[in-house]
């Protein structure tokens, strides 16, 4: 396989993080077949050159990648259904929870990856971690290049993956909840909404790139802010009174337990 070279691949599951990334692969002008339980909410894929297929097996047999996004408890049947046309092929299972170890059991001659993007692929700047087993270097690189058409991606140690399904992959319904907070915020002080969305929105979007580009401590960044007295500090007081560090914490380690409960229930 030619990594450079556009791809044939199947999405299996095309919902919302499954569309999501079947239309960012074939706007980079991969050849993208989406399936669907009910097709007919898929069609607005076909507006970005996706073709759709009822049939997961036919979708998978055409293709050189096949990436499996659909529910937790749906991955077994969907292998013992494809695993006779994935042989020798790259297969990326999207599905929280799902350790390579259950993967191999049911797809045993196909080339493992096991990865937690997020639905910023919709705007090409998701967080992908990745695990992977039985490729070579080669394949690491298509890998890697397929996931660079959704954003930043990253290959990590399997036993972090539920970590990362806890922290980015849930993280942008954690920030959505906080940014909705800021909005209503600015509107109880007395700003038209639209000003409090979009002064909102670009504070989010203006601290996230300062703090990578400069590579400090969140702790560093805030201080630049707080003065003696100033008016940030009573908002600092507030945040920390309703305990926001200690809720943000409780709630990824909520979804990562979630995450290995679902591994537990699934594995034989």
């Amino acid at each position: 396989m030619d990594t450079g070279d556009a791809m044939r691949i199947a999405v299996i599951g095309a919902g919302m993080i499954g569309g999501a990334v079947a239309k960012a692969l074939s706007e980079a002008g991969h050849e993208v077949t989406a399936t669907r339980r009910n097709i007919e909410k898929a069609t607005w894929l076909m507006e970005y050159g996706v073709k759709l297929e009822r049939s997961n097996v036919e979708a998978a047999k055409r293709a050189e990648v096949v990436f499996l996004a659909v529910k937790p408890n749906k991955v077994g049947k969907v292998l013992d259904e494809i695993s006779g046309t994935i042989e020798n092929k790259i297969l990326i299972s999207l599905a929280a929870g799902i350790p390579i170890a259950l993967l191999r059991r049911k797809a045993p001659t196909a080339k493992i990856v096991r990865a937690m993007p997020n639905i910023a692929i919709l705007v090409k700047e998701s967080f992908t971690a990745y695990a992977a087993e039985g490729l070579d270097g080669e394949e690491i690189k298509l890998v890697e290049g397929l996931f660079s058409t959704f954003g930043k991606c990253l290959r990590i140690d399997e036993e972090h993956m539920d970590a990362i399904t806890g922290l980015s992959g849930s993280g942008p319904a954690y920030v959505s909840v906080f940014l909705e907070s800021m909005v209503y915020g600015g509107l109880k002080v007395g700003l038209p909404r639209e000003i409090a969305r979009r002064a909102a929105l670009q504070t989010l979007l203006g601290t996230a790139k300062l703090l990578m580009e400069t590579e400090e401590h969140p702790a560093e960044i805030r201080d630049m802010v707080i003065t003696p007295g100033g008016t940030t500090i009573d908002g600092i007081f507030e945040l920390e009174e309703g305990r926001i560090r200690t809720t943000v914490m409780k709630a990824i380690d909520a979804s990562t337990k979630k995450s290995k409960i679902l591994s537990t229930r699934l594995s034989p």
